[in-house]
């Protein structure tokens, strides 16, 4: 799908959006529009899939209209149905009845159906519970098809959605279904919807040019970055996932084979079936992912708790975008846990390089982490310079990128980019001071695609460029005390023009003797016309 196809069916999507959610708050709307989309691309993708399998068999919905092939198929094979479903699971990873299917809900809100409204309810519990092998418990627990924001009665509500499924199913119907259109249409309404959610967009949406530097770094070759991407990572982790668009990045980066296994880890429940979903829009396989939904803070994930050595994950990639200056409550606990106790916890106010050390605890020797924080962790003081000097006398942190402001939805701040690695092989610290390089937008600024590139061929190739990038030795870091603040490695202030005074002088001098010549002049003629002279 061409990007300007994309945006055109986002913009077609986000109308329909802005039309229908009445006085529905986005962020409610948002789930309603991002599970219809989600239930359109299993749908499409089933019955591809299900065509190719039948062949011949495969009905002609011509010959009954408003009823699906499938529905049709069904109706005709009962005996043979285990054995199709059975060969579904194996081709496409999952199941869907006929009667769930998208063709078959748009009908129904094309006709007013009464009974809309408890077939999606048993659809999407369908799909939780029985569709896939690996279970989607809870997928669309957040989706309230009973919520008073669609009617009071459950005939308004029936009302209500059928008018939204009714307006997608018209908004789909002129757009191929191929590819990762609906994954794209997924993504767009994701940052139109978190556009105008403000400060929560912050929970489940890092913007794409920002992703496109952190996955554009840690695809890179760890030890020797100048060699170009490398071929295959066996892992990636996002500890802080949101909808998953960082990770999805990355992937896009390597290629649909050129990532063994995506891991990420949500908090908030809603964001958390987001991911879900949006791995699935993108035709990640659901064996080919695993999202978890807790805590990481407090490292609930019994995969990461593994005690033993040889069975302990460990990641090629970890990326992240954290809440920043999360205000957390550090036990007495978690200062002997393994991924701080080496460090120091980081202080209650912010939990900065609590994640920032999770993260680093579960990457590989030879792998490369790349981790978006505010500029604070660069310069506080306190359990922070000694989590920052243990770093860098360790020599674990490779790189320093300041980011211009007013990048994110979700706050304003300038922020910065730390690249970390457990076995690097330069001994100074790369600063790369991007800030003024940005195009102005009206509500954020944006990166193009020049000043992302420039930032990763200059990471990649460890380039110094006056007023943009330095590498700096330890000795020098160490004198200024370990303070990272990068203006006082990489200042982007232009330096003051010199100023010849001598040559100024003379030239006012000049001037002076023209302005008495002219004053002496036109006093003769004001003397000859007999008013008073000029002094």
């Amino acid at each position: 799908m061409t990007e300007q196809n994309q945006k055109q069916l986002g913009a077609v999507l986000w109308s329909i959006a802005d039309t229908l959610r009445g006085a529905m708050d986005a962020d409610d709307f948002r789930d309603y529009m991002l599970a219809f989309l989600f239930l359109r691309y299993l749908s499409d993708n089933y019955e591809v899939a299900a065509k190719k399998e039948l062949g011949n068999e495969y009905p002609d919905a011509g010959t009954q209209p408003g009823v699906t092939p499938l529905r049709i198929w069904y109706a005709a094979n009962q005996a043979d149905v285990p054995d199709f479903e059975k060969l579904m699971r194996r081709r496409v990873h999952y199941v869907i009845k006929p009667e769930y299917l998208w063709d078959s809900i748009a009908e129904m809100a094309r006709t007013q159906n009464g009974e809309l409204l408890k077939t999606l309810q048993d659809g999407f519990k369908y799909i939780e519970n029985e569709s896939f092998d690996s279970t989607f418990q809870g997928l669309f627990s957040e989706i309230n098809l009973t919520s008073e924001k669609l009617g009071k009665r459950n005939a308004e509500r029936n009302e209500k959605l059928c008018d939204i499924i009714k307006k997608i199913a018209e908004g789909l119907s002129s757009f191929s279904s191929e590819g990762d259109t609906l994954g794209d249409a997924y993504e767009y309404l994701i940052d139109k919807f978190a556009a105008g959610s403000g400060k929560k967009a912050g929970e489940f949406y890092t913007p794409h040019e920002i992703s496109s530097i952190l996955s554009g770094i840690v695809t890179l070759d760890s030890q020797d970055p100048g060699t170009g991407p490398k071929k295959h990572l066996a892992s990636v982790l996002d500890f802080a996932c949101g909808s998953g668009s960082l990770l999805l990045n990355v992937r896009g980066r390597m290629g649909a084979q050129g990532i063994g296994k995506i891991y990420g880890q949500e908090k908030n429940v809603t964001t958390y079936n987001l991911a879900r979903m949006n791995m699935l829009l993108h035709g990640v396989k659901d064996s080919e992912f695993e999202i978890f939904h807790g805590d990481t803070l407090t490292n609930d994930w019994d995969m990461l708790r593994e005690t033993n050595p040889a069975k302990k994950p460990y990641f090629d990639a970890v990326v992240a975008n954290p809440p920043f200056s999360y205000r957390w409550n550090p036990s007495e606990a978690l200062g002997e846990d393994v991924r701080f106790k080496n460090y120091g916890l980081a202080p209650k106010s912010a939990a900065d390089f609590a994640f920032l050390l999770h993260g680093f605890h579960y990457l590989k020797r030879e792998g490369t982490m790349a981790i978006i924080l505010p500029h604070g962790v660069l310069f506080r003081g306190g359990a922070e310079e000694r989590i920052r000097r243990k770093l860098l006398e360790d020599g674990n942190i490779d790189t320093i990128i300041g980011l211009p402001a007013n990048l994110f939805y979700s706050t304003g701040i300038p922020v910065c980019v730390l690249v970390l690695k457990k076995c690097k092989k330069s001994d100074d610290v790369l600063f790369i001071n991007a800030s003024e390089h940005f195009e102005k937008g009206k509500r954020q600024n944006r990166l193009s695609t020049e000043h992302i590139k420039k930032i990763v061929d200059t990471y990649q190739f460890r380039t110094e460029e006056e007023r943009y990038s330095k590498c700096v030795s330890m000795e020098e870091i160490s004198a200024n005390g370990y303070n990272l603040n990068i203006s006082r490695y990489v200042s982007t202030a232009m330096p003051e023009k010199e100023i010849d005074l001598a040559d100024v002088h003379k030239k006012m001098m000049a001037v002076d003797a023209q302005i008495k010549a002219a004053t002496e002049k036109h006093n003769a003629f004001l003397k000859e016309l007999g008013l008073p002279l000029l002094p």
